[in-house]
């Protein structure tokens, strides 16, 4: 990937960029690049695109399963005060 820098930008448009990265919640850096994406009508991978490459690694836990590693990690719930001495 390559990166460029934008020099001299004006302070009303650096304002709505930011405006725009906070009320979207994303870093300034994803929102020029969602910006340029959008203007140059270029479809851009988003989230979802991605998570479908990862699939096969996601699980969904059955009840089983669930219960089975609550009862296995239950301990790890407790605060022993010793341990903060």
């Amino acid at each position: 990937m390559k990166s460029i820098t934008i020099h001299n930008l004006e302070d009303p448009l650096d304002t709505l960029i930011r405006q725009k990265a906070k009320s979207d919640g994303t870093s300034l850096n994803k929102t020029v690049k969602n910006l340029l994406a959008q203007a140059l009508q270029v479809p851009s991978q988003g989230e979802q695109e991605r998570r479908k490459d990862f699939l096969e690694l996601f699980g969904v836990w059955s009840e089983n399963d669930e219960n089975e590693f609550r009862l296995r990690t239950r301990e790890l719930d407790q605060v022993h005060q010793e341990d903060w001495q």
